[in-house]
């Protein structure tokens, strides 16, 4: 392999790591900060992706990164809905909600299974011609994504440090002290998952634009894969604060997307790809509890020792 094909190969993984990586931050979001595992994150990134080529396709390229931030807090506000007024476990609202985005999605793409965007122009080839004669013609991809990337977690990080990002903070840890206090942990929970799946939404939308088509699958397994970068970024900062976690979340997309990119360029099995995430999601959860019962198993193990040694 050519040097200049690895340098291909490192920017698709980035690229795709770092559009990713706003899904992982929403579920950082909602799965760290909220306690609420949201099962609706494919079919809400499905519906960020059509309506954002729905109207790029009608003309607006701007606005099609709007309406698909608008889009995923739709479905957030739906699925908080469900949650927290008609009393629906968080795990079957988001499944109720993913199936029925289903159907809205193929209505969006007016009754097909996809849409082709590859005379449309979007952010992408707005951003392209921007930088048609600097040195950075050929990463403008790159570039639109890491700029999406660092608006959402400064924008993340500075939410969570006012009044109401504490609040939201404080629903996921104790919802009967946030009540006390006067806090209503419904509101907190819609503005939480809204916000969450804003950036859902909008990961889908640069996806579906960066690759210049849409389909119904565009989804499938995301939210396996945010909780897979989720947790590989968690391994590398459990302790720290919201900043360096938010960037620990999208260095976890990063690597899930690079060890991605090497399964597919050894020619592994296509179908092998999902069972290397499930086993990647189980490593993920098991090493943090391994180094946590650590001390427990080394003084186990001393004791037995000892024992057989007498």
């Amino acid at each position: 392999m050519t040097f200049s094909a690895i340098l291909s190969l490192a920017q698709s993984a980035a690229e795709l790591g770092l559009i990713s990586g706003l899904t992982v931050l929403a579920l950082y979001l909602s799965y760290t900060m909220l306690n609420v595992c949201d099962l609706s994150t494919d079919g809400c990134f499905t519906l960020g992706a059509c309506v954002s080529a729905a109207v790029a396709i009608s003309g607006h390229p701007y606005l099609s990164i709007l309406a698909g931030v608008g889009a995923g807090v739709a479905s957030g506000f739906v699925t908080a809905i469900l949650q927290t007024k008609m009393g629906i476990d968080s795990l079957l609202a988001g499944i109720i909600v993913n199936i029925g985005l289903y159907s809205a999605n193929i209505a969006i793409m007016g009754g097909g299974s996809n849409l082709n965007m590859n005379k449309t122009e979007t952010v992408f080839t707005k951003m392209k011609d921007l930088l048609a004669e600097t040195p950075f013609k050929d990463q403008y991809v790159l570039v639109v994504a890491l700029i999406a990337v660092i608006l959402v977690v400064a924008f993340l990080v500075l939410f969570l440090r006012t009044r109401l990002g504490l609040a939201i903070r404080a629903t996921g840890n104790n919802p009967a002290m946030v009540r006390s206090s006067s806090i209503n942990p419904a509101f907190t929970t819609i503005v939480g998952l809204c916000v969450a799946n804003a950036f859902t939404g909008l990961s889908g939308a640069l996806l579906c634009q960066s690759q210049k088509s849409v389909n119904i699958d565009i989804g499938t397994g995301m939210v396996t894969i945010a909780l897979a970068s989720l947790l590989i970024g968690r391994l590398f900062f459990r302790k720290r604060g919201i900043l360096t976690k938010a960037i620990g979340a999208v260095l976890g997309s990063l690597i899930y997307r690079a060890g991605y990119t090497i399964a597919l360029r050894l020619n592994m099995p296509a179908y092998l790809l999902k069972a290397i995430t499930s086993g990647i999601v189980i490593l993920a959860i098991f090493i943090p509890y391994l180094v946590n019962q650590y001390p427990t198993i080394k003084r186990v193990l001393g004791h037995k020792f000892r024992k057989a040694g007498r």
